[in-house]
């Protein structure tokens, strides 16, 4: 055995994911230690030495069993007992040749948690605690399934060339892994662990891979901008957030991007996470990440690809959309017609020294004055103007973490009759005062109950005073020109901004489009006949998931529906005409060309149904066209089917102006402000159903001042009238 100093293993274990080059060809793959060989193993009761990682330990008292261990997941050769909280074990592996070796894999099928070592040299953990020898009753610090049984893929990290050469020796070698349960209690335990070699010529020495085994694709150059992440070998958990590296290269637009090459667009620390809900159970993960600072608690605000500063990222793995450009292409649309959406980036991704895929580096949905331009919403803001924005909410699942802060009194559109559920995305719910949560819950409730109410199409008792129109329009175009099955009901999210900004309710930012544009088998989203708004007759009832009654309503009103027919008369002349959506289209799969050929070796996905696949596609010039066709049929479809008309809306010149009320919120007075004097006229209060409940007159004033002690808790609404005309209209919110 080759000695080892400990300033050779360190540098070793750092090199795992920061060396990327091999230095020889990989001829082919064999694998070295399979989960079925015959291992030691033990179950222990008591604290088990430090030294057991070591080839020099002595284990003739422990057991012998085929490999893998565990219970109750059906995936096991060894039966553990019941309330087993860790099982170590041990294997010895000979190597004949390491010149022969350019590099290796160690993969492991695992619940709930596991440390892994190579000769006493630790090569990876998952679900444990950061540091040090866990003790053999810790347990998993989370809960992680395992995946083969169901078809998934097991945990992967490259052992690369520097590391294998200081680590491991001709002759006999030792792989260990200690595995965790979640807790003593748990049903469930797994532990299936394979160690693969890359082999540089042409002989046959070990044995086969596994059937699942995709050898590590090789990333030379790029197009796109690379993104390389480090965690030490640590995995990346669900939550919370683990300490990472992260390096981009990006040498500018047309040009190559090498992965010897330096960082140029960003390097530095960073925090990273999973994230999913109905894709977390894939193999190729989505990343939430935050740029951090030199100290590890500090977030770091950073402009990448020279997008605003801010600290908050997304990494999405486009796996079950083959086009790989399905919120990339969403999110164009949503910025070229005027509306805040999440900047991306096309890039592909290195995670410890393992190619990972074709990725989106995008934006997280937040306030920023380069995200969501709204202003930001302190603790302390809940009185006046401060507490009326910003605040971001969504209707979404409660899978992924998410914590209803309130039920709609009004249930999901018919035949529909679930609820609908709020949540806080920013601020988040927990950091919220209550006045904070009690407002905007109020605005919005107020809102349904104007939009369901008899007046809901009145220009100033119905719904139009609460939101911004134009966002609720181009809303509902792209979620239905793209078909997009969770378009209203899951992702959606809304805004208000402060009352000194408008403060009216904004729809979106859009949001996870990767199973719209036919990309989805339920809810008829594979149809290009139909609207989206109306799934609920085809999905079945149940309760929760279902579109909120809003948008049917909307189009109840007849200048509501004139306005959205004109919007897609102006958007098809020029961002939605058929031409440039196929072109953006064609141009994005020609900028993929060499990058998703490499996505789809490491993922080797095409011609496979992958849930919710409407079409499967045996190449990805398959999967382009059948994204254009469908496009196509839909434009067409829509064009032939929109709602109401555009003829000249007859909307009066005599445009009603906007008051200014202040403070609002208000509790006793609040003081109305005209654009201009005026010479005699009336001021009004109206409550939600329509009653007037003061009327003072005035002359020759453009700020008027009234006692609203009297008043309940509410919204209100304020008109200056002249002749019996309303000449300008606002509301208030007395509390």
């Amino acid at each position: 055995m080759k000695k080892l100093n400990l300033s050779v293993a360190i540098l070793g274990i750092m090199m795992l994911s920061s060396s990327l080059h091999s230095y020889a060809q990989v001829n082919h793959w064999e694998t070295i230690v399979n989960e079925d060989d015959n291992w030691k193993y033990l179950v222990p009761s008591s604290a088990v030495p430090a030294s057991w990682i070591t080839p020099g330990f002595n284990d003739a008292s422990w057991l012998n069993g085929p490999g893998g261990f565990g219970m109750a997941d059906g995936d096991d050769n060894t039966l553990l007992p019941g309330g087993t909280i860790s099982v170590y074990q041990r294997i010895q592996f000979n190597i004949i040749d390491i010149t022969a070796i350019e590099k290796m894999v160690f993969n492991i099928d695992y619940d709930d948690g596991f440390v892994a070592y190579v000769n006493g040299i630790e090569i990876c953990r998952s679900e444990m605690d950061m540091a040090g020898m866990p003790n053999f009753n810790d347990a998993a610090t989370g809960l992680h399934e395992a995946q083969l049984y169901q078809g998934g893929y097991p945990f992967q990290i490259t052992l690369d060339h520097a590391f294998v050469n200081a680590v491991i020796s001709n002759g006999t070698n030792v792989l260990c892994v200690q595995t965790h349960n979640q807790s003593a209690g748990s049903s469930d335990l797994s532990s299936r662990v394979f160690l693969s070699a890359g082999i540089n010529n042409s002989s046959t020495t070990y044995g086969p891979t596994p059937t699942w085994f995709i050898p590590p694709v090789e990333l030379i150059s790029s197009n796109l901008p690379i993104v390389v992440i480090n965690t030490n070998g640590v995995g990346i958990p669900d939550e919370p957030k683990i300490d990472a590296t992260m390096g981009i290269i990006n040498n500018g637009a047309g040009q190559l991007n090498l992965i010897s090459d330096p960082f140029s667009e960003f390097y530095g620390q960073i925090a990273i996470e999973t994230r999913g809900s109905s894709s977390g159970g894939f193999p190729m993960k989505s990343y939430g990440l935050e740029t951090r600072g030199p100290s590890p608690e500090m977030n770091y605000n950073a402009s990448i690809f020279d997008w605003p500063e801010d600290n908050d990222w997304i990494l999405y793995a486009p796996y079950n959309d083959k086009a790989l450009i399905r919120n990339v292409l969403t999110y164009d649309l949503g910025n070229l017609m005027g509306n805040y959406s999440p900047r991306t980036q096309m890039c592909e991704v290195i995670l410890n020294g393992d190619y990972q895929g074709v990725y989106v580096f995008m934006e997280r949905i937040k306030q920023n004055p380069g995200r969501v331009a709204i202003d930001e919403l302190n603790y302390e803001d809940t009185l006046g103007n401060e507490l009326t924005g910003g605040y971001i909410l969504k209707v979404d699942k409660t899978t992924s973490g998410g914590i209803v802060a309130w039920t709609s009194p009004y249930t999901c559109a018919a035949p529909g009759w679930g609820p609908i559920e709020f949540q806080m995305h920013d601020p988040e719910i927990d950091t919220m005062h209550s006045l904070q949560l009690q407002y905007i819950q109020d605005y919005v409730t107020d809102w349904e109950d104007a939009l369901a109410g008899p007046n809901f199409a009145d220009p100033v008792l119905g719904y139009a005073p609460y939101i911004d129109e134009l966002s609720f329009i181009d809303f509902f175009i792209v979620n239905e020109l793209s078909k997009n099955v969770d378009g209203y009901r899951i992702s959606t999210f809304l805004y208000k901004e402060k009352q000194s900004e408008g403060g009216e309710l904004v729809a979106g930012p859009l949001w996870d489009f990767n199973l719209a544009w036919g990309n989805a088998d339920y809810c008829e989203g594979g149809l290009t006949s139909g609207w989206e708004i109306y799934f609920n007759s085809v999905c079945g009832g149940g309760g929760g998931l279902q579109n909120p009654f809003w948008w049917d309503r909307l189009l109840q009103d007849p200048n509501f529906a004139h306005a959205v027919n004109c919007r897609w008369l102006e958007l098809r002349a020029d961002i939605l005409s058929t031409p440039r959506l196929m072109n953006y289209i064609d141009s994005m799969a020609l900028y993929l060309e060499d990058a998703q050929q490499r996505n789809y070796t490491k993922w080797p996905v095409l011609g496979v149904y992958l849930w919710p696949n409407n079409f499967v596609g045996n190449t990805y010039a398959e999967e382009i066209q059948y994204l254009k066709d469908w496009t196509t049929q839909r434009l067409d479809w829509m064009d032939a089917n929109m709602f109401g008309s555009c003829p000249d809306l007859n909307v009066s010149e005599n445009t009603i102006q906007e008051l200014a009320v202040f403070p609002n919120p208000a509790k006793e007075q609040i003081t109305v402000e005209c654009a201009s004097d005026i010479n005699s006229g009336e001021l009004v209060i109206i409550d939600v159903s329509g009653t007037v409940l003061i009327r003072r007159k005035f002359e020759n004033s453009s700020q008027i001042s009234l006692d609203i002690s009297m008043l309940s808790a509410g919204l209100y609404f304020v008109d200056i009238e002249q002749n019996n005309q309303r000449i300008s209209s606002s509301r208030f919110v007395k509390l």
